[in-house]
Order: structure tokens, then sequence, then C-alpha cells
């Protein structure tokens, strides 16, 4: 379900990208399922556990495909590799808390986090890169801070985890941006710069026997080592998907991984969902539908106008200079 477009018609490669956009998307939308499983590992040692596989995992698949080129590439370009190792900075921080929230029961949390990344995005687009904003997602942003407020006065304090998701994956995401590499590749350069500080954490668990990779028997030891499976082989999908979709259509997929969380909070670990709670959801939710309405108005416009201007062409084609000619 991977790999490059082949010859096959427009629709059937349009079809195989939903498939992979929606196999990505359900799986990080049920990996809250998973990490319960590695009990009684602690959040550290599990992250550290994913680190360390995710990298075999990708070697592997590298080793599949032959895709090497990029390493000399990439080690030739000092600011490049800087990059690399901020994003996998941010993407730890990410996956801890990520992996904490879920074991401590904060599932529901930790789906607002994702909720609310695109209204993050958005302010880091304002603050960071002085990119404009057309007057809806000013709304957005205006609605989802308003949502903030209402859940801070709900919890008491502001939702930290929230946030600290959003944040670290909204930057996360700006620095691979800049960066610009596949997304096996850069998983693959990610977690090697992980790999070393991540293998010390667990040998060092293991001398002072916390470790309990060797203590809980062979189906323990089986499910943290899939730890690396589970982190790469939704990222194959969404890569996969990105190829073939267009991105409007990923832009809604990505709605797909929070919900699932969300669901999964309140049916599956029973969460318990305050009105104060509930009606700063609704407010997250009221952004997202400005967010998407207002992308998918821009979106039409500007199909509308590319086709407007090629037709314009046809009957009006410039003349051919009989010099240039």
């Amino acid at each position: 379900m991977s790999g490059k477009p082949s010859g096959r018609p427009k629709g059937e490669q349009h079809h195989i990208g939903l498939l992979n956009g929606f196999a990505a998307y359900g799986m990080w939308g049920l990996v809250p399922l998973f990490w319960p499983l590695l009990k009684p590992a602690g959040a550290a040692e599990i992250l550290a556990h994913r680190m360390v596989w995710s990298l075999g995992f990708v070697v592997v698949a590298l080793l599949v495909v032959r895709r090497w080129a990029w390493v000399g590439e990439l080690l030739r370009q000092p600011r490049k590799l800087g990059l690399v190792a901020i994003a996998a900075g941010f993407i730890t921080v990410n996956w801890g808390v990520y992996i904490w929230a879920v074991n401590s029961g904060h599932v529901v949390e930790a789906s607002l986090g994702y909720f609310i990344n695109p209204l993050v995005t958005i302010a880091i687009g304002v603050l960071l890169l002085k990119e404009r904003l057309r007057p809806a997602q000013w709304a957005a942003v205006g609605v989802g801070l308003a949502a903030v407020i209402v859940l801070t006065v709900g919890y008491g304090q502001p939702p930290w985890i929230s946030l600290c998701l959003a944040f670290s994956f909204a930057t996360y995401g700006l620095v691979k941006k800049k960066v610009n590499l596949g997304g096996i590749e850069s998983l693959a350069a990610e977690t090697a710069i992980q790999f070393l500080p991540a293998l010390g954490y667990l040998l060092w668990l293991g001398a002072h026997g916390d470790a309990t990779f060797a203590q809980e028997g062979a189906g323990h030891a089986a499910l943290l080592a899939s730890t690396g499976i589970v982190t790469a082989l939704p990222l194959v999908c969404f890569g996969a998907a990105a190829i073939r979709v267009p991105l409007s259509t990923l832009g809604l997929l990505q709605y797909l991984a929070p919900v699932f969380q969300f669901l999964l909070g309140i049916l599956y670990f029973h969460e318990s969902m305050p009105p104060a709670r509930w009606a700063g959801f609704a407010l997250v939710w009221l952004a997202l539908v400005l967010l998407t309405t207002d992308a998918w108005r821009t979106s039409r416009r500007g199909r509308a106008a590319a086709a407007a201007a090629a037709v314009a062409v046809l009957r009006d084609p410039k003349p051919v200079d009989p010099i240039e000619a």
C-alpha cells in the first residue's frame, strides 16, 4: 500500500491513496489502545524503546527500497542536519508526553492537542513566518483561544497536555518543512539521532534492574519491540496517501485521528466530560469548521480561477513572434 504511483488509472490511484490515508489516520487514532499494553513499563522506557526499534524498522525499509543517496547529502549539509536534530527533539517531547498522557488516563486531553494543532500551526505562521490571515482564519484562531480559556476555567489550570502536544507537533511540522525529507528518510534521520541516548537509557535501566524488557516475559518484550512498527507503519501509509490524493483531502482526513482518540477516551477509557470540557471542545470544533470551510472555499476559487485562465488562453492565444520562431 505504499511506494510511488504506478501506471494505474488516476481514479484507481486516488482510491489507493484514500485507503492509505484512512489506514494512516486510523492507526494514529487507535494507538491509545496500544500504549497501556506495555505496562508495567513506564513512559520513559516505552519512549526509549520506540526510538530504538523505530530506527531498526526504517533501516530495514530503506534496505528494501534501496534509498540511501540522501544520507550522504544530509551529512554534507550541517545546517540541515541541525534542523533534523531540532525536529528529533520536538518529536521526542511529543511522543513522550503522549505516551504518558494515555497511560495516565488523559486520552481526551491528548486528543484535544491534535484538534487544536491546526490552530497552533496558523498562529506559528503569523508569529514566526509573518503570514497574513484571511478573516475566517482570524475568526477560527479567536474561537480557538476562547476554547483554551474555557477549558482553563474548567480544568482549574491551562490544558498543559493538549498545549504541549499541539505546540511540539506544530513546531516539529514547521522544522520538517524546512528540512524537506521524505517520510521514511526523515524518520530514519531523526531516530538515528535519538538512538544512542535512548539505547544508553535502556542499558542504564537494565544495569539498575529497572528495565521491564527482560523481566516481564517474551510477550512483553515483543510488544516493546513492536513499537517500531506502530511508529513507522502509519507513516508509510501516510506517505503513500500524500502522493496520490490532494492536500485538501489529507487536511480533512487528519481529523480522523483525534476523533477516534476522543471517542476512545469517552467510550472505552470512560474519562469524565464535565460541561465546561464539552463547551471547550465545542468551541474547538467550531474553529475547525471555520478553518475547513475557508480552506474549501479558497481551494474552489483557486480551481475556478485556473480554469478561467486556461479557457482565456485557448480563446485568445498569444501570437507567435516570427523572429523568435
